[in-house]
Protein backbone atom coordinates (compact mmCIF):
# COMPACT_ATOMS: atom_id res chain seq x y z
CA UNK A 1 0.00 0.00 0.00
CA UNK A 2 1.73 3.01 -1.09
CA UNK A 3 1.98 6.06 2.05
CA UNK A 4 2.58 9.58 1.18
CA UNK A 5 3.38 12.36 3.96
CA UNK A 6 0.15 14.87 4.01
CA UNK A 7 0.72 17.32 6.94
CA UNK A 8 1.54 18.17 10.45
CA UNK A 9 -2.08 19.68 12.14
CA UNK A 10 -1.05 21.81 15.33
CA UNK A 11 -3.50 23.67 17.42
CA UNK A 12 -3.04 27.56 18.18
CA UNK A 13 -4.48 30.13 20.32
CA UNK A 14 -4.59 33.06 17.15
CA UNK A 15 -4.17 31.67 13.95
CA UNK A 16 -3.73 34.87 12.31
CA UNK A 17 -0.88 35.51 14.67
CA UNK A 18 0.53 31.77 13.91
CA UNK A 19 0.19 32.53 10.29
CA UNK A 20 2.22 36.19 10.19
CA UNK A 21 4.75 34.24 12.18
CA UNK A 22 5.09 31.20 9.67
CA UNK A 23 4.64 33.56 6.28
CA UNK A 24 7.29 35.53 7.51
CA UNK A 25 9.54 33.27 7.78
CA UNK A 26 8.67 31.82 4.17
CA UNK A 27 5.96 29.79 4.38
CA UNK A 28 2.55 30.29 1.81
CA UNK A 29 -0.61 30.23 2.67
CA UNK A 30 -2.50 27.82 0.21
CA UNK A 31 -6.19 28.57 2.12
CA UNK A 32 -7.98 29.04 4.87
CA UNK A 33 -11.54 28.14 5.92
CA UNK A 34 -13.95 27.26 8.64
CA UNK A 35 -14.48 23.27 9.53
CA UNK A 36 -17.51 22.38 11.66
CA UNK A 37 -19.97 20.16 11.40
CA UNK A 38 -20.68 15.88 11.77
CA UNK A 39 -17.83 15.20 9.82
CA UNK A 40 -15.60 17.22 11.62
CA UNK A 41 -16.73 15.86 14.87
CA UNK A 42 -16.41 12.25 13.45
CA UNK A 43 -13.50 12.61 11.98
CA UNK A 44 -11.52 14.33 15.18
CA UNK A 45 -13.76 12.26 17.72
CA UNK A 46 -14.64 16.26 19.04
CA UNK A 47 -18.61 16.52 19.59
CA UNK A 48 -19.72 20.32 18.12
CA UNK A 49 -16.30 20.66 16.90
CA UNK A 50 -15.87 24.01 14.74
CA UNK A 51 -12.31 25.12 13.82
CA UNK A 52 -10.90 28.32 12.01
CA UNK A 53 -7.80 26.10 9.96
CA UNK A 54 -4.96 27.80 7.16
CA UNK A 55 -2.70 25.23 5.15
CA UNK A 56 0.75 26.13 4.83
CA UNK A 57 3.41 24.99 2.38
CA UNK A 58 7.00 25.81 2.00
CA UNK A 59 7.85 27.92 -1.47
CA UNK A 60 10.14 25.73 -3.40
CA UNK A 61 6.72 22.80 -2.85
CA UNK A 62 8.78 20.12 -2.35
CA UNK A 63 7.26 17.29 -1.61
CA UNK A 64 3.34 17.11 -0.08
CA UNK A 65 3.87 17.76 3.56
CA UNK A 66 2.05 20.75 4.54
CA UNK A 67 1.60 22.45 7.70
CA UNK A 68 -1.97 22.64 9.24
CA UNK A 69 -2.84 25.41 11.43
CA UNK A 70 -5.91 25.49 13.87
CA UNK A 71 -7.72 27.32 15.77
CA UNK A 72 -10.69 26.00 18.17
CA UNK A 73 -14.17 27.93 18.26
CA UNK A 74 -15.38 24.74 19.59
CA UNK A 75 -14.71 22.91 22.09
CA UNK A 76 -12.32 25.89 24.11
CA UNK A 77 -9.13 24.92 23.11
CA UNK A 78 -7.52 23.49 26.26
CA UNK A 79 -4.12 25.49 27.56
CA UNK A 80 -1.25 23.49 28.31
CA UNK A 81 2.04 24.33 29.66
CA UNK A 82 4.52 24.00 26.14
CA UNK A 83 5.84 21.17 25.90
CA UNK A 84 9.90 20.47 26.58
CA UNK A 85 12.36 18.81 23.40
CA UNK A 86 12.40 15.79 25.63
CA UNK A 87 8.66 14.97 26.52
CA UNK A 88 6.81 12.05 24.48
CA UNK A 89 4.44 12.78 21.71
CA UNK A 90 4.38 16.12 19.18
CA UNK A 91 8.13 17.30 19.16
CA UNK A 92 8.75 20.22 17.06
CA UNK A 93 8.53 21.07 13.37
CA UNK A 94 11.67 21.52 11.40
CA UNK A 95 12.57 23.78 8.22
CA UNK A 96 15.57 24.22 6.63
CA UNK A 97 16.94 28.22 6.06
CA UNK A 98 19.30 30.20 3.72
CA UNK A 99 20.01 32.73 6.57
CA UNK A 100 19.78 31.38 10.10
CA UNK A 101 20.49 34.56 11.37
CA UNK A 102 17.64 36.30 9.13
CA UNK A 103 15.45 33.37 9.81
CA UNK A 104 16.33 34.30 14.20
CA UNK A 105 15.38 38.20 13.01
CA UNK A 106 12.54 37.44 12.16
CA UNK A 107 11.26 35.06 14.96
CA UNK A 108 12.54 37.79 17.19
CA UNK A 109 9.99 40.61 15.40
CA UNK A 110 6.99 38.42 16.46
CA UNK A 111 8.91 37.79 20.00
CA UNK A 112 10.13 34.06 19.94
CA UNK A 113 13.64 33.73 20.32
CA UNK A 114 16.01 30.71 20.37
CA UNK A 115 15.35 28.24 24.00
CA UNK A 116 19.31 28.34 24.61
CA UNK A 117 21.24 29.53 21.54
CA UNK A 118 22.76 28.53 18.60
CA UNK A 119 24.42 25.26 17.83
CA UNK A 120 26.68 23.53 15.29
CA UNK A 121 26.56 20.38 13.84
CA UNK A 122 29.55 18.49 12.84
CA UNK A 123 30.23 21.21 10.24
CA UNK A 124 27.32 20.44 8.03
CA UNK A 125 24.39 22.74 9.82
CA UNK A 126 24.33 25.81 12.21
CA UNK A 127 20.60 24.91 13.95
CA UNK A 128 18.59 26.47 16.95
CA UNK A 129 15.12 25.62 18.48
CA UNK A 130 12.71 28.72 19.17
CA UNK A 131 9.65 28.70 21.00
CA UNK A 132 7.21 29.89 18.54
CA UNK A 133 3.10 30.86 18.54
CA UNK A 134 1.68 29.15 20.87
CA UNK A 135 4.76 27.60 22.38
CA UNK A 136 5.17 25.43 19.46
CA UNK A 137 9.10 24.33 19.37
CA UNK A 138 10.43 25.48 15.31
CA UNK A 139 13.83 24.28 14.74
CA UNK A 140 15.39 26.46 12.41
CA UNK A 141 18.54 24.73 10.08
CA UNK A 142 21.24 26.63 7.93
CA UNK A 143 22.96 24.27 5.85
CA UNK A 144 26.97 25.42 6.28
CA UNK A 145 28.65 23.75 3.16
CA UNK A 146 26.05 24.39 0.18
CA UNK A 147 26.09 22.69 -3.14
Amino acid sequence: MPLRFENVGIAVRDLDAAIAFFTDLGLTVLGRDTVSGEWAATATGLDGNHAHIAMLQTPDGHGHGRLELFEYVHPDAIETHPTLPNEIGMHRVAFSVDDLDAALEIAAKHGCHPLRGVATYEDVYRLTYVRGPSGIIVMLAEELQKS
